[in-house]
């Protein structure tokens, strides 16, 4: 079953090579999962339920992230975990941006052990621009609370050149404005702080959607934030994509690689803008029409790396085996078995198997 299916792949991909005139499986600079549990509880209204988080984390939950990192890296060539973690978790309140020296702690320990395996480490306040149903910005913490948020952040990890600062999670229904000035305020404080070099990401509006980066304005708007000096450098957009019929992200089968109505035409944009992108959540079930629309996806990608720096699948860590979209591999005594997503088509090491076979 295996090979017949690297066969029928590999004729889709050599068709699709044709199409985009570029090299397909071009080497991609990221590729990895989110590392989930810090985040449990956290709605899209930016309450976070403190008592529902599972860390992922051995010595806090019993959930050993640090075992499915370092099989990750060396067994399926990932090089970058995301680190999703609720605002309120971080802090005592909203009213200020003191970090809670224990609970700090505890996420620091995920974090030190991301930076154990040799890959990239995204911290990415998963709140969706919001704290406790109030924006940020407007009726929420202030865009002044907010930046001091991220200066405490960063002005830890701030000589780390692993780590990567994701601004916020899937912002939505806000303001163009808004997004602009809470990204700028972070932009700032960020670089302020000492972590001048690191890699920023910066997300756009409506859930930071591939597909409406550009027609609902998020491009054009965050596409004038700027370091502190001036320039772009190494702000990077941030964008999200699902395979299933309403890029929910919570439906099994996928009906689409997004090509044609997300990734042409941001990829078009970023390059004529000189910009770069990089996917942080992405993925579907573990049954073969997502392993077929996802390994296209990340084809197409990979021909345009110029500007789409990698993907980063949704979800490992504490989420259970039967979560629809686990990417959670199983431990079996001796060594970690991934799922079939993960295995034939979400692995880099599948891709470099498939760029052989081309």
């Amino acid at each position: 079953m295996a090979i017949t299916f690297l066969y029928s792949f590999v004729v889709t991909v050599s068709t699709m090579t044709a199409a985009v005139n570029a090299q397909v499986f071009a080497p991609l600079q990221f590729a990895g999962v989110n590392i989930a549990g810090f985040d449990f509880g956290c709605g899209t209204d930016g309450t976070c339920i403190i008592s529902e988080t599972v860390p992922p984390v051995y010595q806090l939950s019993g959930v050993d992230g640090l075992g499915q990192m370092q099989h990750f890296f060396n067994n399926d060539g990932y090089n970058v975990f995301r680190l999703p973690v609720g605002w309120q978790y971080l802090t005592y309140n909203q009213s200020t941006s003191v970090l809670n020296e224990t609970q700090f702690s505890n996420y620091n320990m995920l974090v030190s052990d991301c930076l154990s395996t040799g890959a990239h480490c995204e911290i990415d306040i998963h709140n969706y621009a919001r704290y406790d149903g109030e924006i940020i910005g407007q009726g929420g913490p202030s865009n002044e609370v907010f930046a001091q948020l991220w200066y405490n952040i960063a002005s830890y990890w701030k000589n780390e050149t692993n780590v990567i600062f994701g601004v916020m999670n899937e912002p939505h229904d806000i303001p163009m404005m808004l997004r602009f000035l809470g990204n700028k305020y972070a932009v700032t404080a960020i670089r302020e702080a000492g972590a001048t070099t690191q890699m920023i990401l910066l997300p756009g509006n409506n859930y930071t959607s591939a597909e409406t980066f550009v027609s609902s304005g998020s491009a054009e708007a965050l596409g004038m934030v700027t370091n502190p000096d001036g320039t772009f450098t190494n702000l990077i957009m941030d964008v999200h994509k699902y395979l299933d019929y309403d890029n929910s992200g919570t439906h099994a089968p996928c009906v689409t690689n997004n090509i044609e109505d997300s990734w042409y035409p941001l990829t078009t944009w970023l390059r004529a803008n000189g910009r770069q992108a990089l996917n942080t959540e992405t993925g579907g079930g573990d049954v073969d029409s997502c392993v077929g629309y996802i390994s296209q996806q990340i084809a197409y990608q990979a021909a345009q790396s110029d500007v789409i720096l990698g993907y980063l699948g949704w979800a490992a860590g504490s989420f259970a085996t039967d979560y629809v979209l686990s990417e959670v591999p199983i431990y079996n005594g001796t060594g970690w078995n991934d799922t079939l997503l993960v295995s034939m088509a979400m692995s880099p090491m599948t891709n470099m198997l498939v760029a052989s076979v081309l």
